[in-house]
């Protein structure tokens, strides 16, 4: 049997109004009309008759106008109905006379000079506001209006009009807030009494939450703002509930599937490179390991989000992972999102394991494995051998991009894979990957340099076991951030060149970081022209400049630093000329390293003191913060400039502080995420689609995502297919269905 909320609109509304509604905010069903909550409410006083007013009420009346004047408070002039367009940018005072038949009450309305021509003498309205008294005479101050004239009101609809919190709506030029609140208004007196419940009466009951129709018609139709607060909190639960009731199905799928326990074993690789480290691990190091180890041992697979701060040391607890995985007979596979990070990436396996990545070479440590690298760049007997290594199981580690996933592709027994950088797998990734696993499906670890808040950690990797390292290496130096406002203050970025002098006088290396290459305009971060948000010049926005590229960086700067050695790094090298640029500044034996984002993640030359990064404002904090991170470690201090030409008080300026203020990677995180909309957090606005959210807020509300995690995860545990619960089932299946919550499937 179909439900009231499930009912068509235009059984309540008839089909004209009904149709209006699904061309243009695609509502068909009662149920997604009564879920376009207001966004914002009105307040007004109540509805109170002229001889009842009282002083200091906030108080609203129902009356008409007497007379009305309107006059330019700096010229002193009176304005007349055919005058207001030239004064709608002055000072204007509009005072209006309301009466009830009997009492007149007198009102002023600040700079609105457009009501002398609607609120015209013998017009009925609403006007509401605080009671005051001025010589004698009543007066509404801070007040407000709505006409009634212009539509046949019932003596009901005046009413409900005057209630003491009228509802705002998201709405558009076709379909006005006023039509919305009416057909609400028709659709909730036409509702059963009782709703179908998405919430189970049990944690209505433990959370106090309000029921389904009580909250609807709170929701719409407040009469306190009790009525509002209790309302909106029983829908942010309940959309936390359909995201947590949605994550705890995936977390009981995945448990429910089959993979090779790869517990630790003594003697093998991992004990080998756990007795060579030339450092101790953290304590937060330690203790994941402990956490990744004990999943490994399970027969089903892990599903576990690694994140840290830049330098927190992730890459070695992922390499102690695959060890145990190598250690067990499988092999594990690296997925970076760039040719260049995969690189990096294996270099660095490389050069930590040492003679135990040497299988088969001469020197090459007894027990040693193959670690493999595939990326497209690779000429044809490179990527032979590679994907033989991977499919004959002599390659215990395989690194490499997404092309990983390729068919052709075979692993001999992959167990373990490793995402660097927040690429998850969705549902079609982890089809292939178990393909490539025959019946058993391989553990997952994804790794994050970009701290994530906890309530977005729960709302967006929802489905991930978090571990989350906090601690630094010792030997860790720290970073000092500061702007240079190059436009503003031109002398501070000629001394930014000095310092960067002193540090390789001193024996230090330094990058300079770009947003863009330099060879075409087209691949500037921001299209030619585009306004940059701040960037003011006596008040007026100006056009803003391509972002600056490395290669202009490199001709400027080609007379200021001419006796050091610089040299460029990009993207669009040829790798071989990639990894030689990339080897000599390892080496100390270039000063002066002018480069793209490439250095961002994965560079660590221990003698790097100083970053200069240009256009500072053309990246996200996060990345900021990343890139900042090559800086610092080793023993020498780091030094990061961040290089602008806005000026100081804009937004983005603002952002630049923030990131010179902390090295709190967490606090930066949350600074980023307050400044996006719900749509950027979640993932979903970066795609065209909308969030699903229009209550909860992840950052907010984090309170509400524990609980309803709580009970999400305790109604799934004993019944995962929802039967008990077909409401809650319906809700999860439609937010399934539906494309705003896409991002659950994708991201």
């Amino acid at each position: 049997m179909k439900s009231d909320m499930d009912r068509k609109l235009r059984d309540f509304l008839g089909a004209k109004t009904a149709k209006s509604f699904a061309d243009v905010l695609g509502f068909e069903t009662v149920g997604e009309l009564l879920r376009h909550y207001p966004r914002r409410y009105l307040k007004k006083g109540e509805l109170t008759p002229f001889d009842e007013l009282e002083i200091g009420d906030q108080a609203t009346v129902n009356g008409r106008v007497k007379k009305v004047t309107a006059r330019a408070l700096d010229s002193k002039i009176e304005i007349k109905p055919d005058q207001v367009h030239r004064f709608r940018k002055q000072r204007t005072i509009t005072k209006v006379v309301v009466t009830d038949g009997r009492n007149d009450l007198e009102i002023a309305f600040f700079n609105q000079p457009w009501l002398l021509t609607k609120l015209t003498p013998g017009t009925a309205a609403l006007f509401w506001g605080e009671v005051t008294k001025f010589r004698d005479i009543l007066q509404l101050k801070g007040p407000g209006t709505e006409i009634l004239d212009e539509e046949n009101l019932t003596e009901a609809e005046i009413e409900r009009r005057a209630r003491p919190f009228r509802p705002l709506y998201p709405a558009t030029s076709k379909l006005s807030t006023a039509t919305i609140e009416r057909s609400i208004k028709i659709v909730l007196d036409s509702l059963d009494e009782r709703v179908e419940d998405s919430i189970p009466d049990l944690v209505l009951r433990d959370e106090k939450l309000l029921g389904l129709r009580e909250a609807l018609q709170k929701v719409h139709l407040p009469d306190t703002e009790k009525d509002i607060h209790d309302a909106q909190r029983r829908f942010r639960f309940e959309e936390a509930l359909v995201m947590q009731t949605i994550l705890a199905q995936r977390r009981a799928v995945t448990d429910a599937l089959n993979a090779v326990p790869r517990p630790r074993k003594s003697g093998g690789l991992l004990d080998e490179f756990d007795q060579r480290l030339p450092f101790e691990l953290t304590e937060g190091q330690a203790e994941v390991g402990e956490e990744i180890f004990a999943d490994l041992a399970r027969p089903h697979p892990m599903h576990r989000l690694l994140q840290g701060e830049v330098g927190s040391g992730k890459t070695v607890v992922a390499l102690r992972a695959m060890l145990s995985v190598v250690d067990n007979g499988g092999q594990a596979a690296l997925l970076a999102p760039t040719e260049v990070l995969a690189v990096q990436h294996h270099k660095t396996l490389t050069k930590m394991l040492g003679d135990l990545a040497e299988q088969g070479m001469l020197g090459g440590a007894e027990n040693a494995t193959k670690v493999a690298l595939l990326t497209g760049s690779l000429n044809a007997a490179g990527r032979r051998t590679a994907m033989l290594d991977a499919a004959g199981g002599a390659a215990g580690i395989v690194v490499g991009t997404h092309a990983l996933l390729e068919d052709k592709v075979q692993f001999a027994d992959l167990g373990l894979v490793v995402v660097d950088e927040q690429h998850r797998f969705g549902v079609e990734q982890r089809a292939a990957l178990s393909a490539k696993s025959g019946e058993n499906t391989p553990h997952v670890l994804v790794m994050t340099a970009t701290p994530i808040p906890r309530t977005v950690a729960m709302t967006v990797f929802g489905d991930l076991a978090v571990s989350t390292l906090t601690q630094l290496p010792a030997g860790r130096s720290p970073i000092q951030s500061s702007v240079v406002p190059a436009k503003e203050k031109p002398d501070w970025l000629q001394r930014a060149w000095t310092r960067v002098r002193e540090e390789v006088g001193k024996g230090h290396q330094v990058y300079v970081v770009c947003p863009r290459i330099g060879d075409d305009v087209k691949n500037a971060g921001d299209e030619e022209g585009e306004f940059v948000e701040g960037e003011e010049e006596k008040g007026k926005k100006q056009q803003a400049r391509p972002p600056i590229s490395v290669l202009q960086v490199a001709d400027a700067l080609g007379e200021i630093l001419h006796d050091l050695r610089v040299e460029i790094l990009h993207g669009r090298l040829p790798a071989e000329e990639k990894d030689a640029v990339m080897s000599r500044f390892a080496a100390g034996d270039v000063d002066v390293l002018i480069a793209t984002t490439v250095i961002e993640v994965g560079v660590d030359v221990p003698n790097a003191s100083t970053m200069v990064i240009m256009d500072a404002d053309r990246f996200g904090i996060s990345q900021l913060h990343q890139l900042r991170g090559r800086v610092g470690r080793g023993k020498v201090p780091g030094l990061c400039l961040l290089v602008t030409d806005l000026w100081a008080g804009s937004r983005s300026y603002g952002r630049l502080e923030a990131v010179a203020s902390t090295t709190d990677g967490f606090e930066l995180s949350r600074i980023d995420l307050e400044t996006r909309r719900e749509g950027d957090v979640l993932g979903v606005a970066q795609s065209g689609r909308r969030s699903s959210l229009k209550m909860l807020s992840v950052l907010r509300d984090e309170d509400v995502i524990l609980a309803a995690r709580h009970v999400a995860t305790s109604i799934v545990s004993v019944d995962a297919e929802l039967a008990e619960y077909p409401a809650l089932r319906a809700v999860v299946r439609s937010a399934l269905e539906s494309e705003t919550t896409e991002y659950l499937e994708k991201t």
